[in-house]
Parts: structure tokens; C-alpha cells; sequence
């Protein structure tokens, strides 16, 4: 693993457009290969948190 992409949502419309974002992320890295990813969800009385965090290798071309 060489490195580490954060993407994380609190609203509503946010957490709905979240996999669009990434599936862009992952299209624009085309070096970057995923070999992990951590889904977690927190809330509390207002709020409900979504991140995804994906664990990469940068492949040389």
C-alpha cells in the first residue's frame, strides 16, 4: 500500500452523490490500484456520517 483516499458525507444529497465521486476518483487514477477499503457509518441526533476510505498501490506505468 502506498497510500490512503478519504471521501466522507454528512448531508443528505452529499451521501447519495458519494459512489459517483469515487467511481470518478478511480477513473481519473487509472495508476492507483485498490487492494482495501473501510466503509463506516457514525450518527448522532442530527447528523449521519458516511466515509469510505480506500487503501491504494501505486502502479508505475
Amino acid at each position: 500500500m502506498t497510500g490512503v483516499k478519504v471521501f466522507s458525507a454528512t448531508k443528505a444529497k452529499e451521501r447519495e452523490l458519494l459512489g459517483e465521486l469515487i467511481t470518478d476518483w478511480i477513473r481519473s487514477h487509472p495508476d492507483h490500484e485498490i487492494v482495501d477499503k473501510i466503509v463506516t457509518q457514525s450518527s448522532d441526533s442530527e447528523f449521519h456520517c458516511l466515509t469510505i476510505t480506500l487503501f491504494y498501490k501505486h502502479n508505475k506505468a
